[in-house]
């Protein structure tokens, strides 16, 4: 059995993005469950002591494509270097976030090496198949699990036949954890000269034009996020008065999106971003599997619903059965006359 690949995406500031740091971390446990090694690619331009962010999550080996012509991100070289490297060293598992860049990258992989690729997985399990038609047995298959149908099912997707076993996985469902801050990997320097041609930099990047999101929703240790059943985007301003005193962010369900209550920027679940603050208020959220899935994580969960049996109230650890409209004036109120 090979190792787990994980590709690590830069960010503007030239800093390795979230959601690979949280594969990474991952990807040491799938490694370790194997007993095989976790090694990372990072391709850009002014990558001297980037090991420093990738080390301390457990990364065995760390392959670095340095050049000026790496960032920012295009497809084509990025492409080739990844291609290069997995046609080298066979990995078992290899593992790209789901953002604008690892759904253009990994599907060029996939079907260049002509093997699966799961997408917007939420969950990564180490397990085994039986396949009763061959009466052929799998061991340590990677278990690509993920919302399927509009979100009525959970799907659990197998690539037993084929290798790499590639999966995207969505920002902020697994967990980030450093295993040691003086943990030191092997670094491998990528010779892009040996195998990048000139077309591969057909495509160049004249300007660039960036705007800085207002919303920060995914950092937020306290998130008020609205539903349908918050009736209208007048009533939505009850929780930006309620985020205003606890120091909050303001999310939405999809419906909220849909029926024009809200921003899609702070759009909360499957389609939306995923969150794990310390204290999630659901207000009018009837609770569908397709928002479950993006905040299920919390560590605490307040549920305002009109609705008793409403599925939110399931996974919820205290439960209001009121109208927002009444209960949210009366937590603002009580919030300031005891908050110190």
């Amino acid at each position: 059995m090979n190792n787990v690949f994980v590709y690590c995406e830069l960010t503007d500031e030239k800093v390795i993005a979230d959601v690979s740091l949280e594969l990474l971390s991952k990807g040491r446990k799938l490694a370790t469950e194997l007993n095989v090694k976790l090694e990372a690619v990072v391709a850009g331009a002014d990558l001297k002591d980037i090991e420093t962010q990738i080390f301390p999550f457990g990364v065995d080996v760390l392959h670095v494509a340095d050049d000026p012509r790496l960032f920012p991100y295009t497809t084509l070289p990025h492409a080739a270097i990844v291609l290069n490297l997995f046609r080298k060293e066979n990995p078992e598992i290899a593992l790209f976030g789901a953002t604008s860049i690892g759904r253009d990258l990994a599907p060029r992989i996939a079907s260049a090496l002509r093997c699966g690729l799961t997408a917007d997985c939420t969950s990564l399990e180490i397990g085994d198949h039986f396949e009763n038609k061959t009466q052929t047995e799998y061991k340590n298959l990677l278990y690509q699990i993920r919302p399927a149908f509009g979100g009525n099912i959970i799907a659990t997707i197998i690539n037993p036949e084929t290798r790499p076993q590639m999966a995207t996985v969505r920002e902020g469902v697994m967990k980030r954890e450093i295993v040691s801050e003086s943990f030191k990997g092997k670094i491998k320097k990528v010779d892009i000269h040996s195998f990048l041609k000139e077309e591969d930099f057909i495509v160049e990047i004249i300007e660039r034009h960036m705007e800085q999101s207002k919303v920060n929703i995914k950092n937020s240790q306290v998130i008020i996020a609205g539903g349908y059943g918050v009736g209208s985007r007048d009533n939505f301003k009850l929780l930006y008065d309620l985020a205003d005193v606890l120091g909050a962010q303001v999310g939405a369900s999809r419906a909220a999106v849909d029926a024009g209550f809200s921003e899609h920027e702070r759009q909360i679940g499957q389609t939306g971003i995923t969150v794990r603050p310390k204290l999630y208020i659901a207000c009018g959220i009837s609770g569908a599997v397709q928002h479950r899935a993006g905040m299920d994580q919390s560590a605490q969960i307040i549920s305002i619903n009109t609705d008793p049996n409403a599925p939110i109230n399931h996974i919820a650890d205290f439960t209001i059965i009121g109208s927002i409209t009444d209960v949210i004036p009366k937590m603002i109120r009580y919030y300031k006359a005891n908050s110190k």
